[in-house]
């Protein structure tokens, strides 16, 4: 077996670094790849989550055929060294040399990442501009919540300490092993303090970001809240304010298989190639290294760009505070401006969360034999005085434009004739039992219609949803743990 001796760690200093800012590093300092240790957005600690993600050199995560490999591999493994008296030094930057029988001199260099990352960020937006938004006379007031989780040295050097946002503008900004015993996923459940505190009117913007800082959400004055599939499309459709991309151009643009259609809507408009893909982010990766993607999201809380191979909750909050900085209005009026010119997708996400896998797996297995059958397509479904049609009904698959790779099994789809979609997906980045997710997208384009609750215009659709699944009789469960 041909091994590739690597003689030189580089470790973010304390051994802390966001995801994002490792792609950064990766890809800054050419390395031949990184090993992410992460809860990601799930709770840490000695009971919670703990995960190995490997990323390649591109700085993103490793497509399935390495991951593959490297678990053939680790069936073969034998025996494996250990360096019990080596002692470094995280928390001093600069280079350490030890004398290792296999390696002579084996180097371990800390770094600050927080400063690579802040230098790659200066590159792509302008701080001056951000800074006047910040902290000049007409200033507006932010708020993000790092959760406790890596991104808050981040969020306090570059939002406050360089663009001059108020020491208390940034909060939780501590990093914990445990997330401060809360569960890092900046949503509206598991982030509802910062809503609350954005419902006070304090605020024009709020913002929280999730364990290794490669998630966001984005809350504007009086907990007005977007949605992840709107905040790319929105970020889309000002993309100019950026100036990265006036530099860079768009090249595509690229939603995951659940995120509603509203990047559709916007990519239609600007004449720009969308793609739809599988969730996971090393499908953009994928496509940004062969020059077809420039930005990207998912309706899970992640935004991001061709500028790294990750998504960057960071990032994502910047080019939010960029076209508020242009366009001179706060976070509601952009949103209900870009509705009213590209109309509105409804969305909304349940997700059931530890529920029995056996239960899951079965309710899936049951629900596609239903949908497989040839009489279901062209069926009429009904809830209320709204009925529905199906015009397809599918397991996503999914062709990579660029190397022809197909993943399969990727979510059940129904699509109805009026173009909403109804799917469901098993997610598995959590450990305990299994969680379903059911999504719901519905187009309206009605300027008397688009202002009304997602939940309201939606019921009939998850009515339909949770009748054809059963879910409820199915899994024991009689409500979502999360609505998004």
């Amino acid at each position: 077996m041909a091994l590739i001796q690597i003689g030189h760690l580089v470790i973010g200093q304390d051994g802390i670094m966001s995801t994002p800012a490792v792609s950064c590093v990766i890809r800054q300092m050419k390395a031949v790849g990184g090993i992410i240790l992460t809860a990601s957005h799930n709770p840490g600690g000695p009971n919670g989550d703990f995960g190995i993600k490997y990323n390649i050199s591109s700085g993103g995560p490793a497509l399935e055929g390495i991951t593959n490999k490297i678990f053939e591999i680790s069936k073969t493994l034998q025996e494996y060294q250990i360096c019990p008296e080596l002692r470094v030094d995280l928390s001093k930057i600069g280079k350490q040399s030890f004398e290792v029988d296999t390696f002579k001199p084996f180097t371990v260099e800390i770094v600050d990442s927080v400063t690579a990352y802040a230098e790659m960020l200066r590159d792509i937006f302008n701080f001056a501009e951000l800074k006047e938004l910040l902290s000049g006379a007409n200033h507006i007031s932010v708020r993000l919540d790092a959760m406790h989780g890596v991104v808050g040295p981040y969020v306090k050097k570059i939002v406050c300490e360089e663009l001059g946002a108020p020491a208390h503008s940034a909060v939780n900004c501590v990093p914990q092993e445990d997330f401060g015993g809360h569960h890092p996923d900046p949503n509206l459940t598991y982030a509802a303090d910062l809503v609350n505190t954005m419902k006070g009117g304090e605020y024009d913007l709020g913002a929280a970001f999730d364990g290794d800082g490669d998630r966001n959400m984005v809350l504007g004055k009086n907990g007005f809240f977007v949605n992840p599939s709107d905040s790319v499309a929105v970020i889309a459709a000002n993309i100019n304010t950026i100036p990265y991309f006036q530099k860079t151009g768009v090249k595509g643009l690229a939603r995951s298989m659940p995120t509603s259609g509203a990047l559709d809507n916007v990519a239609k408009a600007l004449q720009i190639q969308l793609y739809e893909t599988p969730t996971g982010w090393k499908f953009f990766g994928n496509l940004m290294d062969a020059g077809k993607l420039s930005l990207c999201g998912e309706e899970s809380f992640g935004t991001g760009s061709d500028h790294i191979r990750e998504k960057d909750g960071l990032w994502a909050v910047l080019a939010w505070l960029s076209i508020l900085a242009t366009r001179k209005q706060s976070v509601e009026e952009i949103m209900k401006d870009h509705w009213q010119k590209f109309g509105r997708n409804f969305f909304t996400r349940y997700d059931y969360e530890e529920v029995n896998s056996d239960a899951a797996n079965k309710m899936i297995a049951d629900l596609e034999t239903a949908m497989f059958d040839p009489s279901f397509i062209g069926k009429k479904l009904s809830s209320g005085d709204k009925t529905y049609e199906v015009a397809v009904s599918d397991n996503f698959a999914y062709t990579d434009p660029v190397d022809g790779s197909v993943s399969k099994n990727q979510g059940l789809r129904i699509i109805f004739s009026d173009g909403s979609r109804v799917i469901f997906r098993l997610s598995g980045t959590g450990s305990a039992g299994a969680t379903i997710r059911l999504y719901i997208d519905s187009y309206e384009k009605d300027p008397k219609k688009i202002y009304q609750d997602p939940q309201v215009m939606l019921a009939p659709l998850v009515d339909i949803a949770l009748t054809i699944s059963q879910l409820q009789e199915k899994t024991g469960r009689t409500g979502p743990t999360v609505i998004t």
